[in-house]
């Protein structure tokens, strides 16, 4: 028979109690040192809506509960809905942070992008949250000498980083700070939309499906608790501009794209200088409209202070992609390039890639 437990409760007493109970004596201090942590009473064990993590009823009842609300409705006619969490992705330099701004600035004034329908109301609060760009950089953008600084609308408000507040002394983890940061910056705004640029700087590393969980679901998190709209930049890593775009070409974990609600990219076209083109890859409440066989081709143009997204109407995909043998003869100049940096002679990199001496005095000349 085991022994029974005993607890000394003074230098001459002992008192028995069995190891379940002390189990729950523990487990009940834990608890309370972790709400006091937060600044919270066991009362909140009393709502299920903040401690239960599943929420169970039958299809019939969810079914019933959404019944007679209205859709979603059109942030940037079916790329974006109301509600979402939408993931825009492209390589560097193919503007996402300019049409970003562009769709911001027009769902405050309450006007469409191109011809993609907005269907929210004027004077919307839409906060862009820049880590990109600092205060001047982003000034001159939209700075004509003539004609001054583009009218923003007072509504579309923009936040930037302060590297002079990354102090480790005021924070437990720098996720956790940029979180309470931004749940401030909402506020203060009243944003009924969230613009991040971009991805990157949310978080260490979204590499790995550990690191990119945790991040996404706080971005979930935070969308629900402030009933927002968000729209998240990120880039693509070097990809093959033969092949089409797809989910797999977005930077990081495939957790990111799983966790989101939709997302679209900007691709570069290969055969026509200058235009590019917007591509659905990912949509969960809408059929696609915009894949391979319909993107939808656009320019950047400035006019006076108006740095902005053209549309010029629908293509196939596949009429704007790399041809394979531009795409083989661009992997050699790059490896000429690569041995050239690394000290090799002309001669030497002729004879190990097999082209022209001519021609490489082009392609490094």
């Amino acid at each position: 028979m085991d022994e029974p437990d005993y607890y000394q409760i003074s230098p001459t007493r002992r008192l028995y109690r069995p190891a379940a109970i002390e189990a729950i004596r523990t487990q009940n201090y834990e608890n309370k040192k972790r709400l006091k942590k937060h600044g919270l009473d066991q009362s909140i064990y009393l709502d299920p809506q903040k401690t239960d993590l599943l929420f169970v009823k039958t299809a019939a009842d969810w079914m019933k509960q959404e019944y007679g609300k209205p859709m979603p409705r059109m942030l940037m006619g079916d790329f974006w809905l109301e509600g979402e969490m939408c993931i825009l992705f492209a390589d560097t330099n193919l503007g996402k942070s300019i049409l970003a701004v562009q769709m911001g600035h027009n769902l405050a004034q309450g006007v469409c992008t191109g011809n993609f329908n907005n269907q929210l109301e004027q004077q919307t609060s839409v906060l862009y949250v820049d880590f990109e760009m600092g205060s001047k950089q982003f000034e001159s953008r939209y700075f004509d000498r003539q004609w001054g600084s583009f009218p923003f609308g007072r509504t579309f408000y923009r936040a930037e980083f302060n590297p002079e507040a990354e102090n480790p002394a005021l924070y437990d983890s720098y996720e956790t700070y940029l979180e309470q940061a931004l749940e401030r910056a909402i506020d203060k705004t009243k944003a009924r939309v969230l613009i991040i640029d971009n991805l990157t700087y949310m978080a260490r590393g979204t590499e790995s499906a550990r690191e990119a969980m945790p991040l996404m679901k706080k971005l979930k998190a935070l969308k629900k608790k402030h009933n927002l709209s968000m729209l998240v930049l990120a880039h693509t890593p070097k990809r093959n501009a033969h092949k089409p775009i797809t989910v797999n070409d977005l930077q990081g974990s495939k957790m990111i794209i799983n966790f989101c609600d939709s997302a679209f990219a900007i691709g570069k076209s290969h055969t026509q200088p200058g235009t590019l083109y917007l591509k659905q890859v990912k949509q969960r409440s809408r059929k696609t409209m915009y894949d391979e066989h319909n993107v939808c081709l656009c320019r950047i143009e400035k006019e006076l202070n108006d740095l902005h997204f053209v549309f010029d109407g629908y293509a196939k995909e596949a009429d704007h992609l790399q041809s394979a043998r531009d795409h083989a003869r661009e992997q050699l100049q790059q490896q000429a390039r690569d041995l050239h940096l690394s000290g090799q002679s002309y001669r030497q990199i002729s004879a190990q890639l097999k082209v022209p001496l001519s021609t490489l005095g082009r392609w490094l000349g």
